[in-house]
């Protein structure tokens, strides 16, 4: 049976997009350059808002993805920022999984391609993506050496995405200025628990515990940033062994901690960049191939995934035929919302940077400052993990809209039992009935599941209706209980031409 979407790169966000496709009733083939699955751990951190959007995937046996995944990894209940020596908590965060997950890459993409493997959903290993050509009904892809069809291609084949270039997508952004460290290793002499070294004459160590007696380390030499982008690239070309790793840790933080042997050495640099456009046409970029930036606090894994969210639920409606234009091209689209998120990220990520790699007195005095703020709890500590979690991340919102529209709904309890997150689903809207008497629910339909709940405090107290989007964020708020009112704004975001659904109209007299 011939794919609607076809997506290029078995990588995490190309195979939660697919999961995520399937689970809205889109056929979906992934193609994967690569021989087999990777095996290197690669990102290790899971936010609590990319465990969310896991949670609403339900898989063999009846589980969900998250719980899946949290049984196999390690939950951490705090993160650093820029590796400051204090850390943000995550306990008392609004969330089931107040927490990062230590995991592998390697484990991540095992759980989702076996999730896949249940679904029915090919993945075809070492078969590149080479580019394609538009037909009258979609595109034609080359695979290896042969043409599918497809109505879609999504490129989540990373940083040096094939499909970017062949859709000739510039990719502009800030240029490198360094050049660090990342591996997966074994110790004789570990720290008694994960340590931050960081000393402005030499460089930054991070030692983290992993899984099965391996640590990961990454970090880079003070005389290894301020460099050209020539420079970089020249440092990057150099293979990164043992020896010298051992060299480098001593010079950092005068031990090499017993490194003994590595399953993965790899360099890193700060490159940020931003594809101009996320979409053409009938191609569409997702991941590594959208943006890329300094591998702080695992923010590029989450980011990735929140995009398959964001993408998967919108595209299917339009393959669907009842996605209305604000989806597809307009306000609420893939591209603006995610372009939002990717400029933020993009500052984020340099930020840290800042404060890693500036090797100066200035530089120490500014961390010393940082880590005292976020020490003292309060705003600051605050905001910073809103943003590496994920929770308060919010899209832009259009003027006259609820001050909750764009951002993301809390796990409420429902009244017919379970929450708002485990309710979701990826066809369709879920409305949140909040009046007295719970009386909307006739304005479901085949794209909105109505559940009841009671109004919760604050700004959410004065509400009579709520609707929230399949990946999770608010999409329409409001006092009014007028049945016009609400069916035609329900008409809005589940039909490709405003009509209201039939199932509505016996609501309008």
């Amino acid at each position: 049976m011939t794919a609607q979407v076809i997506v290029a790169g078995a990588g995490p966000v190309g195979l939660m997009t697919a999961a995520l496709l399937d689970a809205a009733d889109v056929r979906v083939e992934v193609f994967e350059r690569n021989e087999g699955p990777s095996k290197h751990s690669k990102a290790t951190t899971m936010h609590p808002r990319t465990l969310e959007v896991l949670a609403t995937v339900e898989t063999v046996g009846g589980r969900r993805l998250a719980e899946v995944l949290v049984d196999h990894g390690t939950p951490v209940s705090s993160t650093h920022f820029a590796v400051l020596p204090d850390r943000l908590d995550y306990s008392g965060l609004d969330t089931p999984f107040p927490f990062v997950l230590l995991i592998a890459q390697a484990d991540t993409e095992r759980f989702l391609a076996d999730h896949l493997r249940w679904r029915g959903v090919p993945v075809h290993y070492g078969q590149a993506v080479w580019g394609w050509e538009k037909t009258d009904s979609g595109l034609r892809v080359r695979v290896g050496n042969r043409a599918r069809a497809a109505a879609y291609l999504v490129g989540a084949d990373g940083a040096h995405s094939r499909v970017r270039e062949q859709a000739s997508i510039p990719f502009p952004g800030v240029p490198p200025t360094m050049v660090g460290f990342v591996a997966d290793v074994e110790l004789t002499n570990p720290p008694v628990a994960a340590r931050q070294v960081w000393h402005r004459d030499t460089g930054y160590v991070s030692a983290v515990p992993m899984q099965g007696g391996v640590w990961r380390l990454f970090g880079a030499e003070a005389a290894d940033t301020g460099l050209t982008s020539e420079q970089v690239r020249q440092r990057q070309a150099m293979p990164l062994g043992l020896e010298e790793l051992r060299a480098t840790l001593r010079r950092v933080a005068a031990t090499d901690f017993g490194l003994r042997a590595a399953s993965w050495i790899s360099r890193a640099s700060d490159s940020t960049r931003r594809a101009a456009r996320y979409r053409s046409g009938r191609v569409l970029l997702a991941g590594d191939a959208a943006h890329v930036h300094l591998p702080a606090g695992g923010q590029g894994l989450n980011a990735g995934l929140q995009d398959a969210a964001n993408l998967a639920w919108k595209l299917a409606a339009e393959i669907h035929g009842w996605a209305p234009a604000h989806l597809i091209d307009g306000t609420f689209c893939y591209e603006h919302e995610r372009r939002h998120v990717a400029e933020q990220l993009m500052a984020n990520t340099l930020a840290q940077g800042a404060l890693m790699h500036t090797f100066t007195a200035g530089g120490k005095a500014l961390r010393d400052l940082v880590s005292d703020l976020i020490s003292r709890g309060g705003d600051t500590a605050e905001e910073l993990a809103g943003w590496l979690s994920g929770l308060s991340l919010s899209y832009p919102q259009p003027e006259g809209t609820h001050p909750l529209v764009g951002t993301r709904a809390p796990d409420l309890p429902l009244t017919d039992g379970g929450t708002l997150h485990q309710a979701l689903r990826h066809d369709r809207y879920l409305l949140l009935d909040l009046t007295p008497d719970s009386g909307l629910a006739e304005l479901g339909s085949a794209h909105i599941d109505v559940h009841a709940a009671p109004p919760p405090s604050g700004i959410w107290s004065a509400l009579h209706a709520v609707l929230v989007r399949p990946d999770g964020y608010i999409a329409h708020a409001t006092r009014s209980t007028d049945p016009l009112n609400l069916a035609t704004t329900l008409a809005q975001w589940t039909t490709a031409t405003g009509a209201i659904p039939t199932a509505a109209q016996g609501l309008l007299g």
